[in-house]
């Protein structure tokens, strides 16, 4: 049977929905164990009370905190970030930074990475985030599957949306609009259904 683990950092709540959307995605392909992990908070308290993020937190309590070894165990890993700066969060740096021992041994070569990310615009750096991703990855020796054309969503003229071919994304505005919208959880159940896909035909 195929592994396929969701590793993510949230704030607000964004790319936990995405999160849930991906995993959502690969279990619909038979023969496939899907788990859901969230890297560890590097901020105090005090910190992301200040920002308003302790009642978003909350949702995703439950989630269990990853380690390393949630990536050495899994055959495909689905990564998720908001953007900040163009970047991957902090605290997905950290977890990534903390991988060197796996490095050291090989564990994650021929393994497959996919990526999903959010910005707070339509224009914040969705694209960026993932492609600046994929160095410590392709590092690790791991084989990365984007999101291809054949996801419909990703041609829509009739709505801001988010979607790119390296990945899905979605614009999390804090503002009146809905988010993630439908189309851009579409979006991340197709990703995880064809990394999931992949991971059956080369694991299951």
């Amino acid at each position: 049977m195929a592994k396929v683990n969701v590793v993510f950092y949230s704030m607000y709540g964004h790319i936990y929905k995405m999160a849930e959307a991906e995993a959502a995605g690969a279990r619909e392909v038979p023969g496939v164990a899907v788990k859901v992990y969230q890297v560890p908070e590097t901020l105090p308290d005090s910190v992301l009370a200040a920002m308003g993020a302790v009642e978003t937190r909350k949702s995703f309590a439950h989630i269990p905190v990853a380690t390393p070894d949630v990536l050495a165990e899994a055959d495909a890993v689905i990564f998720g970030t908001p953007t900040r700066f163009g970047n991957m969060a902090a605290q997905m740096k950290a977890f990534l930074d903390a991988t060197g021992q796996l490095w050291a041994k090989g564990a994650l070569v021929g393994k497959i990475a996919s990526v999903f990310s959010s910005s707070n615009a339509q224009h914040g750096g969705q694209e960026s985030t993932i492609l600046t991703f994929f160095p410590p990855l392709l590092h690790q020796g791991m084989i990365i599957v984007g999101l291809p054309y054949t996801a419909e969503g990703q041609s829509i003229h009739t709505e801001i949306s988010g979607g790119t071919p390296y990945g899905a994304s979605c614009v999390a505005d804090q503002g009146d609009r809905e988010t993630p919208t439908e189309n851009e959880l579409a979006l991340a159940r197709f990703q995880g259904k064809h990394v999931a896909q992949i991971a059956k035909r080369l694991f299951g």
